[in-house]
């Protein structure tokens, strides 16, 4: 997917929390959306991926073919993983996979047993997710995202609770699909985007400026 941001801006009430962002993103490029916290990366995140409106500007999505895809179907064609996003916790690991792959095409050839051992969750096949660690939910939350076939992948704080085994999880699979889908990944850690193509960095737009 190709996006193309042009003087995109964010009020909160008379305050702006960016303003004139302008990047453009090829299909397959890994962007990485940088700055402090409370900098307004998440906001811009959820703008891109249709959550949020902007306060001004516009957002062209474009499939790889060419064909323009209507900002308000976005959704269906990107998968999150953030600390924000909820999980249900009633569910069990197994009953997580299959409710989110009733929404989201799983890519091909990945089944439920070969998909939790990959983010190594298979010990927990048969707890309810309510009763999962935090850092089990994060490795939950990346791979529902990065099993997803979709041409739009957006992590924000992606290695957030993670131990570090969990962080080597999430560079294992990024390394394995970047390039193959457009990533955007929310972050102010140089680990989490050290091999993103493009960096955009959110306080270059705060304020007005």
């Amino acid at each position: 997917m190709k996006i193309e941001v042009s003087q995109l801006g964010r009020r909160f009430k008379q305050d702006w929390i960016f303003r004139n962002v302008d990047v453009d993103v090829a299909s397959g490029d890994t962007l990485a959306v940088v700055g402090p916290n409370g900098s307004g990366k998440s906001t811009l995140l959820k703008i891109i991926l249709g959550a949020l409106p902007s306060t001004e500007g516009k957002i062209l999505y474009t499939h790889g073919n060419g064909r323009e895809i209507p900002a308000e179907q976005v959704y269906t064609a990107a998968a999150l993983a953030a600390p924000y996003m909820e999980l249900l916790e009633e569910l069990s690991l197994e009953e997580s996979w299959n409710f989110h792959f009733k929404f989201k095409p799983k890519i091909k050839g990945l089944d439920f047993l070969r998909g939790i051992s990959i983010i190594g969750l298979e010990k927990g096949r048969a707890k309810q997710v309510k009763n999962f660690s935090s850092g089990m939910k994060q490795r939950l939350k990346l791979g529902l995202a990065f099993f997803s076939d979709v041409p739009l992948l957006v992590l924000d704080e992606p290695s957030s609770n993670l131990d570090s085994q969990g962080v080597a999880v999430y560079h294992q699979l990024l390394d394995e699909f970047k390039g193959k889908r457009t990533v955007l990944i929310g972050s102010n850690q140089k680990s989490e985007y050290a091999s993103a193509n493009k960096v955009l960095d959110v306080t270059h737009f705060s304020h007005g400026s």
